[in-house]
């Protein structure tokens, strides 16, 4: 189900002149192979665009978008799943039982766990005519049984084949045949303003679909899930709608609804996001082929870059991604990456900041060998890195750095190896750590918080209090650039007088 609900208005002026622009002309969309997959699994075929199971008709003005819709109404269907949660209840006979003073006396006997089933509606899209569906893990995560509801009202026990819950893409199978799938799209050739229709199962009130435009390509960095690069519309998604289907004009499958953003109140704030299908199709396929998703790794901690961070290492260019910290045993660190260096292009494609080499980093096979170029004490250089595996528990490889911070206000101490087990830092960390920082200091209202360890102030490093109050003296009312480390991983902060 979305994680809040959404509505939306639209007036007949607005829907008449959306008409007309359709009727004037349509865009098609073609089919482009992802970024290390082929087209189908070995077992499973699916239909891409241009395919035959495209719409049926054209959008006009006399039919409006139901051409397009009445045939896709038939590949999305409900989903309902259920779990069983176990709590602590307390005898049904008297509640005193729960007082501490009656539990003296008579023990915790009587508070017997309960079972409750809990139950999540969402939605799903068919995929593959025998029986395949594309739908969100977050609407079949952690489910013993899931229920699949057609359009002719026939339903299915789902099978749950995979779930990927860095992307939230969950993928089914029913034990059915002749099922119509919708044509998947390239969501790559999505355009900003484009005509986009959402349809799902909101509330569990039936099939639903809402018309809208894609409002922007690329949103990430919302901390809804791991991996982020969401098709942003404002298209009503409702509770319910998770799972289902954004189409274009053309009916082509573009994105799986995910998520909306709202002030709080729940109501439609026009903002709802859904994972491109090319992602939700890659993630997919490595489902189907190696029963689990297998990401590229290069074992950095990456942080944004910004103008004052760029100005602070002496560089010109604000893209790219700043190499915050580095796995000595990893891919990255064993090829000579090291913290501080500028990562600026992979092989020849420029980086356009943290998120995007991330992402293009995981949808790369392991053993690839990939080109680093990077910007290192202000030159430039290539650095060949031979990518591993990304470990199922490893930390996330993105940390937001500040830019409006001071060293007024912040107090430190040596680092003893006490204080960094203590800190659950290895022994021979070097620096300080920071014992105080003044509740109205710009660095606290940036973040930096007692117990970080500034192991460098200006890219030199510090190893005791009083260096650390030599250098913060030497910066005067000058930007300095300090790189902490917190619980073990290593980030740069600017940190700017007020």
């Amino acid at each position: 189900m979305s994680r809040t609900p959404i509505r939306i208005r639209r007036s007949a002026a607005v829907l008449a002149l959306c008409l007309a622009v359709v009727a004037g002309g349509l865009l098609t969309a073609g089919f482009k192979s992802i970024r290390g997959h082929g087209t189908a699994t070995d077992a499973v075929t699916f239909a891409v665009a241009p395919a035959a199971l495209a719409a049926d008709g054209r959008v006009s003005w006399a039919e409006g978008f139901a051409p397009v819709v009445e045939p896709a109404l038939e590949s999305v269907v409900n989903v309902s799943s259920s779990k069983t949660i176990k709590s602590s209840g307390s005898s049904p006979g008297s509640p005193f039982f729960n007082d501490p003073f009656f539990q003296q006396f008579f023990g915790r006997q009587f508070q017997e766990p309960r079972e409750r089933r809990e139950r999540s509606l969402g939605s799903g899209v068919i995929v593959s005519s025998d029986g395949h569906i594309l739908t969100n893990n977050h609407v079949v995560d952690g489910a013993t049984d899931v229920k699949v509801s057609l359009r002719d009202h026939r339903e299915f026990s789902a099978k749950i084949v995979g779930t990927d819950p860095k992307t939230d893409v969950a993928v089914l199978k029913i034990d059915a045949t002749g099922l119509r799938p919708l044509t998947l799209g390239d969501s790559s050739k999505t355009r900003i303003g484009q005509f986009a229709l959402a349809i799902g199962d909101p509330f569990g009130i039936g099939e639903t679909v809402t018309m809208g435009i894609v409002s922007a390509k690329g949103r990430g960095g919302l901390s809804i899930e791991d991996y982020e690069d969401f098709i942003q519309t404002d298209a009503a998604i409702n509770p319910g709608n998770s799972g289902g289907a954004l189409i274009n004009t053309e009916g082509e499958l573009i994105g799986i609804n995910t998520a909306i953003l709202t002030r709080g109140g729940g109501g439609n704030e026009g903002v709802g996001f859904a994972i491109p299908i090319n992602m939700a199709r890659g993630v997919m396929q490595q489902i189907l082929t190696n029963g689990k998703v297998v990401r590229g790794y290069l074992g950095l901690l990456i942080q944004p870059m910004s103008p004052a961070l760029a100005k602070a290492f002496g560089i010109s260019v604000t893209n790219g991604a700043l190499v915050g910290d580095v796995t000595n045993d990893g891919p990255a660190g064993r090829a000579g990456v090291r913290k501080g260096d500028v990562i600026v292009a992979m092989n020849g494609e420029p980086v356009k900041n943290s998120r995007d080499l991330r992402l293009r980093v995981a949808e790369t096979p392991p053993g690839t060998e990939v080109r680093l170029k990077i910007i290192r004490d202000g030159k430039t250089q290539e650095i060949a890195v031979k990518l591993g595996e990304l470990p199922e528990k490893a930390q996330a490889a993105s940390a937001e750095g500040g830019e409006n911070e001071t060293l007024s206000g912040v107090r430190v101490e040596a680092l003893t190896p006490q204080i960094a087990r203590q800190l659950r830092l290895n022994p021979a960390t070097q620096g300080v750590v920071v014992d105080d920082v003044a509740e109205s200091s710009a660095a606290a209202d940036a973040g930096l918080r007692r117990g970080d360890v500034i192991e460098q102030v200006d890219r030199k490093p510090v190893t005791s209090a009083a260096a650390f109050e030599h250098a913060a003296r030497e910066a005067g009312q000058n930007p300095v650039l300090l790189l902490v480390n917190r619980q073990g991983n290593t980030s740069f902060v600017l940190i700017q007088p007020q």
